[in-house]
């Protein structure tokens, strides 16, 4: 048995997307912060003009879902990092911004297969999100460790599957080959002009 974990080295070869939510910018820009300060510490260049980490800012949290979708489909980024903040108020918005974007985030990671972090903070206060944004703690610091952690173990994740059906066909048996071709069978209906090379 192997056992497969994410790691906080070898980190100069990393790319990350991180997706901005303008809205509550007093929030968000402290989350920003703690989230760069972590990269940094960890052997990320975070530099808007460097190679490792692209910054695209949108109006709300709303927003980000489609942005942080189009990053990940994109397969430039080895995960995509989600900032934004929706704090409760006297009307029913806060329900349904919150939810979408929970929603969002989690389908763009499903659909692409990149880690997709959700870093949006959701309270029913200013004061409550100010304490996650670094009065308290830094919640900023937490969702770049997510990042890190799952970037790494998805970088293994995909060479183990490349390596694995490569070495089944040249050393397995003939019932692995065929289990492997009835998986494929039950796939579906793709074009060969879809399926990836």
């Amino acid at each position: 048995m192997t056992v497969f974990e994410g790691t906080f080295t070898h980190t100069e070869s990393l790319r990350f997307a991180i997706v901005i939510g303008r809205f509550n910018d007093l929030v968000v820009n402290k989350l920003l912060e703690g989230c760069q300060d972590c990269l940094k510490r960890h052997g990320v260049d975070v530099n808007p003009h460097g190679s490792q980490v692209d910054f695209f800012w949108v109006p709300g949290s709303f927003e980000i879902p489609l942005v942080a979708r189009q990053a990940a489909l994109s397969h430039r980024y080895d995960a995509v990092i989600c900032l934004g903040a929706v704090i409760r108020g006297q009307t029913p918005h806060f329900d349904f911004v919150a939810g979408e974007v929970a929603k969002g985030i989690a389908a763009a990671a499903f659909q692409t297969g990149v880690p997709v972090i959700f870093g949006v903070v959701t309270t029913d206060t200013m004061q409550q999100a100010l304490e996650r944004a670094g009065i308290k703690s830094n919640l900023g610091w937490n969702y770049a460790m997510s990042a890190l952690e799952m970037g790494t173990l998805m970088r293994q994740v995909k060479g183990l599957g490349t390596h694995s059906y490569d070495r089944r066909l040249t050393t397995g048996s003939a019932a692995q080959v065929l289990s492997g071709e009835a998986n494929l069978a039950i796939a579906p209906d793709v074009s060969s002009d879809q399926i990836p090379s």
